[in-house]
């Protein structure tokens, strides 16, 4: 399997920078996602890596072999690199059955029959979907349909296998089964996937580590939970999350929370420079001896309830989200008491927005 090295990978359209000067290295079996916003470069890099697109500057390596080198003027074509695309429409033959489909790939790299026959019933018992060889796409389902296609890709045993939003199509319900199947057959395959999203929910549970880009440029390239835990930016911490991350100013927190002190490896830092990151589960409700809040508004849904609490002290007022796990819902404008996990609680300085590594809150 081959690890794939970026370095200083620029692309430009016209005065437009779609990616800046991306450095980054993928292990070899890793599922790595980009991630990010509309328009911040992540399915650019991948047809970048997978060569439907050239780069304007840097080299492309895979498996220690340069396949794109802007200087030397390598520029290796998609179908020399040992790669399978997935993309968000699942492109199958209408004129075809599923193993027809599936077979087409393999007839093309002059395989045996008898060799393409036992690769697409291995890949229909993999996919689970033995009993739709003979159907037609329009007969199956948009997650039967998306089973085919991505037998369809891993029918020539590709080295890595490229994805861009393959799951955007899907109901709610079939996306979650379908992340739960990818990564089962992640681990199976034994292939490096790359796979590209803008929903964060599919980043964290799908990725061995997440690339997450903005206007071009990488944010941050980690694993899910470290980047859920230790985000290196506001826009890290805002964009990963569900309920999305609370930030408050120092100044507002040490009015709301009197007594709270902010430091840096041990040293006091002014409220005024740093913003606080606070996940909706590190406010908890407190039996007594807590902060003061009003329940503002809540959102039960059974195992969890959203609630958004209304902080004040003096003429200083905050809105934060808390979640309180279990079927417990409040009336609006009840009264309760809050606590803060403040091992959880992230600092950011305000000026450069970039997270404070040894920041910390002490709150009493």
């Amino acid at each position: 399997m081959p690890q794939i090295i970026l370095e200083n990978v620029t692309k430009r359209f016209d005065k437009f920078v779609a990616v800046d000067n991306l450095n980054m290295v993928i292990d070899d079996r890793a599922f790595i996602t980009l991630l990010g916003p509309s328009g911040c470069g992540k399915t650019t890099t991948l047809r970048m890596i997978a060569g439907l697109e050239s780069p304007t500057e840097g080299r492309i390596l895979i498996d220690g072999k340069p396949v794109f080198d802007a200087e030397s003027g390598i520029n290796i074509p998609p179908d020399k690199r040992d790669v399978g695309f997935l993309f968000q429409n699942y492109a199958l033959w209408p004129h075809m059955t599923v193993n027809q489909n599936i077979a087409f790939g393999l007839e093309n790299l002059k395989w045996s029959k008898e060799d393409i026959k036992k690769r697409t019933e291995e890949l229909l018992d993999m996919l689970k979907i033995g009993e739709f060889g003979e159907r037609y796409p329009s007969e199956l389902s948009g997650g039967q349909q998306q089973r085919v296609a991505i037998a369809r890709t891993l029918a020539t045993r590709p080295k890595v296998l490229f994805m861009d939003e393959p799951l955007s199509n899907l109901d709610a319900k079939l996306r979650t089964e379908m992340r739960t199947e990818l990564k089962r057959l992640h681990k199976d395959t034994d292939s490096t996937f790359i796979y590209v999203t803008h929903d964060q929910l599919e980043a964290m549970t799908l990725a061995t580590r997440i690339c997450l880009m903005k206007n071009g440029l990488l944010q941050q390239y980690d694993p899910p939970l470290t980047v859920y835990n230790k985000p290196a930016n506001v826009f890290t911490a805002d964009f990963v999350g569900n309920p999305t991350i609370n930030f408050v100013s120092g100044e507002v927190f040490a009015a709301i929370c009197p007594g709270s002190s902010f430091t840096k490896g041990g040293t006091p830092i002014d409220p005024d420079k740093v913003t606080l990151g606070i996940r909706p589960e590190s406010i908890q409700l407190a039996s007594g001896g807590g902060v003061e809040a009003s329940v503002y508004s809540t959102l039960p849904s059974g195992m969890e309830t959203i609630l958004r609490l209304q902080l004040s002290h003096g003429q200083a007022t905050q809105i934060l989200t808390s979640v309180v796990f279990g079927d417990i819902d409040f009336e609006t404008d009840t009264k309760v008491s809050v606590s803060f996990n403040v091992d959880k609680i992230l600092l950011f300085d305000r000026a450069t927005e970039a997270l404070i590594p040894d920041g910390r809150l002490q709150y009493r």
